[in-house]
């Protein structure tokens, strides 16, 4: 038995719920399968290349809705799910129960260990340290600012590994080991610990570049990060410099598109009256309420600049 796991690359509550869904499946269904990996990431005119869905079952957790009839199980929660009206349509009329959405959890990983229990009697007392950290890190539940940003936690060293290590072979090694191992044991792998320790020299050094290039404005932090050679960074330093700001907008480049995103801050003084995703959906892109993006084509930075300044714009008023 091959099963395909399509996951959100590069992003923690993505590999856990692989991770979660991938031992929930063996345990509960299918004893011995082999499990691949494929890591999907969100860029311009997206589609699901026909080769995907190669596995006698196929799964897709933590990424937009797919039609295609090969698809068997598919976990999401972020509002923006689907690609089309179409798609949505398609997802009412399927009847299977294993194609389920809920965006009010704050993490798949979270939602998947919930219906596994409540539907099919299934519980893994060990991941339960996996689900809590995917719960605090898609939903943003740090206790503060610092905490999220120093990456003292086995979770968020991991979490800097998983974000931004280059392809997905590292994502899917992290993956294979969270089905059964603590997050302290797989932070401690020699191979992985390699990797961090430049990572977080990096890390380190984008905390002077983010407030270098930063303007703080009626509560709204901006900054472009193209041409600084920093592909991704943690999304909460502008919160960490600015206690004070209620969003953030940023322009990045990394290889495969050029991106927008919008976040808010978790710890904001004042009420929080935008919907970022929708927002991020006028522009073709999405998320949740409180953090979203849009992704545009490699080098289309222009573009991404003038749509970063229209929605800093928007919630500055």
């Amino acid at each position: 038995m091959r099963i395909r796991v399509l996951y959100h690359d590069h992003c923690f509550d993505g590999a856990a719920a692989a991770a979660f869904f991938s031992r929930f499946l063996e345990d509960r269904f299918h004893p011995g399968a082999e499990f691949l990996y494929t890591g999907m990431a969100h860029t311009a005119g997206q589609l699901f290349a026909n080769g995907l869905f190669d596995g006698d079952e196929n799964a897709i957790v933590d990424f937009k809705y797919s039609p295609d009839p090969r698809l068997t199980w598919w976990f999401d929660h972020h509002q923006s799910a689907f690609l089309s009206a179409e798609d949505e349509e398609h997802h009412r009329r399927d009847t299977s129960g294993r194609k389920l959405f809920d965006p009010t959890f704050r993490s798949c990983t979270g939602f998947i260990a919930t219906v596994a229990r409540e539907r099919w009697g299934y519980q893994a007392p060990d991941l339960a340290e996996l689900v809590r950290w995917a719960d605090t890190i898609d939903g943003a539940q740090y206790a503060s600012a610092r905490e999220a940003v120093e990456l003292r936690a086995p979770a968020l060293k991991l979490l800097l590994v998983i974000e931004a290590a280059k392809g997905s072979q590292t994502v899917q090694d992290i993956i294979r080991l969270m089905r059964r191992a603590r997050l302290a044991e797989i932070i401690e792998h020699s191979e992985i610990q390699d990797l961090f320790a430049p990572l977080y020299d990096r890390h380190v050094r984008s905390i002077d570049v983010i407030r270098q290039q930063s303007t703080n404005e009626r509560g709204v932090v901006f900054f472009d990060l193209t041409g600084q050679d920093l592909e991704g960074y943690n999304k909460f330093i502008p919160y960490f410099l600015f206690e004070d700001s209620l969003y953030t907008v940023s322009v990045s480049n990394a290889s495969y598109r050029t991106k927008v995103s919008v976040g808010s801050n978790p710890w904001a003084a004042a009420p929080l009256l935008h919907n970022l995703a929708t927002i991020c959906e006028r522009y073709g892109g999405g998320g949740h309420p409180r953090v979203g993006a849009i992704s545009f084509k490699p080098g289309a930075v222009e573009d991404a600049r003038r749509v970063a300044l229209e929605i800093a714009e928007e919630l500055k008023g």
